[in-house]
């Protein structure tokens, strides 16, 4: 079993971006010292998110560099919110830096606030995801001398008349991760032989006590689909490897008492910012086109800590992650800095940091 760290970190105000950009590199840093496999980071835009999550390829970049044997992943690209010649193009550069140690998360969910900054109707999400993930594969497959790939997609345009650059790492693009919510999305995963991130929660209910039913679902239809596409078993092996389960938010601490007040103290600052952010995504929902339907509880409520929150001593963390493993999910992604990063919450992320890679990932690889 795999463990990554999800840089999913927000900021209070303009004031605290630079200091929080400069906490996040440490983390990271922290955390390739300890031994985690990847660095992941979300794709988001105007929402009081992490600062880097603007242009998170950026970031990639620049921690690739001080960090050359890390793998580096997003949780998730809003595919709707990249014209697809950037998408696939800094891709490919990040893919070369990486040496093609790269995952990229891809999906249609995100906020109306974030749509109407990009000049795209929220209902119109998936349908424009979709095309953009095919124009990109077009892109991706285009010779120098093949006809020009025209581009037609919401507020997308354009006529690519040469190749894409740089090249990919390998002879193919670096690895999307779909999310294995949805049928097409599974399969889109299961035919590239690609690994998937797997969700803890059936739609419209984004919350409860039993993640582990849901997860078992979701992974075992993935996992029929690999095989039904007639893969090798190296290569099936492969895309579980990396095969993902997501905790927004990930507590350890010496006791289950410690790590439950801490959690909440975390919690409490992560759903004042979501409570700042949501102001805001109302003010975007002003026509049905930009209407979400699917409003979240709050994060303190035990349904959505059941779901979202990995929290307790060490050894109650390694005995929940048992069935995880058995079951054959290749990587735990960890939101270690979730909510707004104050001094106090980066010591809370460096003390599970260090608890899990001293204590709980040992009993677990």
């Amino acid at each position: 079993m795999r463990f990554s760290v999800f840089l999913n970190a927000r900021s209070l105000g303009p004031e605290g971006d630079r200091q929080l950009m400069a906490d996040l590199e440490s983390h990271a840093l922290r955390a390739g010292r300890l031994g985690y496999d990847a660095i992941f980071m979300p794709d988001h835009h105007f929402n009081g998110y992490m600062p880097v999550a603007s242009d998170s390829f950026i970031f990639a970049g620049y921690l690739a560099a001080k960090m050359p044997e890390m793998h580096f992943g997003f949780s998730v690209v809003s595919v709707p919110l990249h014209h697809p010649v950037r998408f696939a193009e800094r891709i490919n550069v990040l893919d070369q830096l990486t040496k093609g140690k790269l995952l990229v998360g891809v999906g249609s969910g995100t906020t109306p606030e974030e749509m109407i900054g990009f000049a795209v109707n929220y209902k119109d999400a998936a349908t424009l995801a979709d095309r953009n993930l095919a124009i990109a594969e077009e892109l991706w497959a285009k010779g120098m001398d093949d006809p020009a790939v025209e581009i037609d997609n919401g507020p997308y345009r354009g006529r690519v008349l040469q190749r894409i650059t740089p090249s990919t790492y390998g002879e193919k693009h670096a690895r999307l991760m779909p999310v294995a919510l949805k049928e097409a999305s599974a399969r889109r995963a299961a035919v590239h032989a690609w690994p998937a991130f797997i969700p803890a929660f059936t739609p419209p209910q984004i919350y409860g006590n039993e993640p582990f039913v849901h997860v078992k679902k979701y992974f075992d239809t993935y996992k029929a689909m690999l095989h039904e596409e007639g893969h090798s078993a190296e290569t099936i092996a492969a895309a579980l490897d990396w095969t993902t389960h997501t905790y927004q938010c990930v507590h350890i601490a010496e006791t289950d008492e410690q790590a439950r007040a801490e959690l909440e103290v975390i919690l409490k600052g992560y759903q004042d910012a979501v409570d700042r952010e949501n102001a805001f995504n109302r003010r975007a929902e002003t026509d049905e086109a930009n209407h979400k339907k699917d409003v979240n509880i709050s994060a303190l409520d035990e349904g959505w800590i059941g779901t979202w929150c990995l929290y307790g001593s060490p050894e109650t963390v390694i005995e929940h992650l048992r069935p995880y493993r058995d079951l054959g999910i290749g990587n735990v992604l960890c939101g270690t800095t979730t909510g707004p990063l104050t001094e106090q919450r980066l010591a809370f992320a460096n003390q599970t940091l260090d608890l899990m890679a001293t204590q709980v990932i040992p009993a677990l690889r």
